[in-house]
């Protein structure tokens, strides 16, 4: 097949949970044979024309100049190009700013959409760009051949709202197991004497509430926060709590080596996240073996079930920092650890993936028509 992946800022990832996906799934269908693309930013920091197997196609990317707003002129850049390549099917991550764009989609290709979470939930966002958003997912819905949820939550959610079918794929992670202690150096810590919590700084992921509670303590164990913190949202928290000095804004890390350790080594791991699927990150940390503590809501229960800490307030995290440890938790992180091996491992995502799309180009007639 010759397939085209949409809607990320490009592989290797540089910056989220779909150029993750779109990074290892891309390099799974190169190996598996078929002819594959995925579209680059222009500025992205690989420039090469080749990344494993899987050909890169930089188009041009004004966010850097322009915002959001950048990110439309990119997609459709992106879609404007996907016309004259003749591709069997078109992977769209996401719908927030390629929707729009629906009826330029080359129409012999075969387009299917992972949603993505409820995006118009996200609180960072006016209601303006609510409804927007609101108004680009029912595009997204109604006009793609096929849909992909990543979380029965959404598979649920397009079924109520748009009487839509769509295939359930969970995010996957790989298992870590080559734990290194020397990598903690770097970062001015010792093992199971810190606690972490990685994410975008948004205010839906609860960063605050984690922080609110770490400041409330008088433990003055270190907490890493990771994430880029260059935000009107994330220099807000650095102000809140410049005082704190066990506190540390470490920016974003995205060696994933280095990644995995930190969570390895963590005493507790806080995953704030309270809007959108199967989260990536929350996926890595259990297949890092960290001991999860998250927010109390129905997509975090989805996954972790009876195997984590729930916290709905600061002084929920107060109380759990005074009294949970991971040491006396270890069949929960083991029971997480086990729930990556048997139900999220990446080899059974990709695996998933390339069987729908195998049983989409079998069901469509749009390949049919193709001279």
């Amino acid at each position: 097949m010759k397939i085209a992946i949409l809607g990320t800022r490009g592989v290797p990832n540089y910056y989220g949970g779909f150029e993750q996906f779109a990074e290892f799934f891309s390099v799974y269908l190169a190996q598996k044979g078929n002819e594959v693309y995925c579209y680059n930013s222009h500025d992205h920091p690989y420039q090469e024309k080749d990344f494993y197997g899987v050909n890169i196609i930089h188009q041009y990317d004004p966010e850097y100049k322009l915002g959001t707003f950048g990110q439309f002129i990119y997609d459709y850049n992106c879609i404007m190009d996907s016309r004259e390549r003749d591709f069997d099917i078109i992977l769209q991550l996401g719908y927030t700013s390629n929707s729009i764009w629906h009826f330029l989609l080359p129409k012999k290709s075969i387009i299917i959409t992972n949603m993505d979470g409820l995006e118009w939930k996200r609180t960072k966002y006016s209601n303006p760009v609510q409804q927007f958003l609101k108004f680009a997912e029912r595009l997204a819905a109604n006009s793609s051949d096929f849909l992909i949820s990543d979380s029965l939550g959404i598979q649920k959610f397009l079924k109520e709202k748009y009487k839509k079918n769509s295939t359930y794929i969970a995010y996957g992670a790989y298992p870590f197991s080559n734990p290194d202690e020397n990598v903690l150096q770097e970062y001015k810590v010792e093992k199971e004497k810190y606690n972490m919590i990685m994410a975008r700084f948004e205010p839906e992921n609860n960063l605050d509430l984690v922080l609110e509670g770490v400041a409330m303590n008088e433990d003055k164990t270190p907490i890493l926060v990771i994430g880029k913190h260059q935000t009107k949202y994330g220099e807000y928290l650095k102000n809140k709590f410049k005082d704190h000095s066990n506190i540390r804004f470490m920016g974003g890390i995205y060696n994933l080596e280095h990644l995995n350790n930190l969570r390895y080594f963590s005493n507790l791991y806080f995953h704030g996240h309270s809007v959108g699927g199967t989260n990536p990150s929350l996926l890595e940390a259990m297949a890092s073996r960290a001991l999860v503590i998250a927010h109390n809501n129905d997509f975090n229960k989805g996954i972790l079930k009876e195997n984590s800490y729930y916290f709905s307030t600061p002084n929920e995290v107060k109380n759990i920092l005074n009294t949970i440890k991971k040491n006396d938790n270890l069949q929960l992180v083991q029971n997480n650890f086990d729930a990556i091996i048997n139900e999220f491992n990446w080899e059974k995502i990709n695996g998933e993936y390339l069987q729908l799309f195998e049983e989409c180009m079998a069901k469509s007639t749009k390949r049919k028509q193709k001279p």
